[in-house]
């Protein structure tokens, strides 16, 4: 039986972007993945700009680095992001935290550049890492963010080029469609996301 796009979001809702996924829980959305990854829509995702272009939210991932940003100290995860614009050929990765003490949210970003290798692959060498209060950021929202970061401000907040060549990975559309996003990177993870 084909899995529907309806089941995979029913299977991740209430699992804290995989946080709360028992190993059961986790085989099963990723055998739901790969099922909806089978019947992509989109297969040469990089040709649909109009549909990769955009601010997408993360709904589930196997990413350890990603899931290990809930564990700082009085701070909880909220919304992550990977805005993607095309034009640029950029991608700008947003984590936002809450706090239970007032004035205590926080923002991590990395910011990077994408090249095309394949029709649905993308190599992605990462140029800057930005961290800190997002009030002493002044950030509203991603759009806002990231249009300072092309006006080249630079931040109240730990922010630096990533000079080391190394710090780069790839990045594979493996499902595309007008609001829903599924990706594999270098690290075996898989990505779930969704447009705001």
């Amino acid at each position: 039986m084909m899995i529907s796009k309806a089941e995979l979001l029913e299977a991740i809702a209430g699992k804290n972007r995989g946080l709360l996924a028992t190993e059961t829980e986790k085989v099963a959305i990723l055998s739901a993945v790969a099922q909806l990854e089978d019947r992509n829509p989109t297969p040469k995702p990089l040709e649909a700009t109009d549909l990769l272009e955009g601010n997408w939210r993360l709904l589930y991932t196997t990413s350890k680095a990603l899931l290990n940003l809930d564990r700082f100290p009085l701070a909880q995860l909220g919304s992550i992001y990977q805005c993607v614009r095309t034009s640029d050929a950029k991608i700008y990765n947003i984590a936002e935290f809450f706090s239970p003490l007032p004035y205590l949210e926080g923002l991590v970003s990395v910011c990077a550049r994408f090249e095309a290798v394949s029709q649905n692959r993308v190599n992605v060498n990462f140029e800057r890492y930005i961290a800190g209060l997002q009030r002493l950021i002044d950030y509203q929202s991603p759009n806002d963010f990231i249009g300072q970061i092309e006006a080249g401000k630079k931040f109240l907040a730990i922010d630096f080029t990533i000079e080391n060549r190394n710090q780069q990975g790839w990045l594979e559309t493996t499902y595309l469609d007008q609001d829903l996003r599924i990706g594999r990177g270098n690290e075996e993870s898989v990505f779930v996301l969704s447009k705001n």
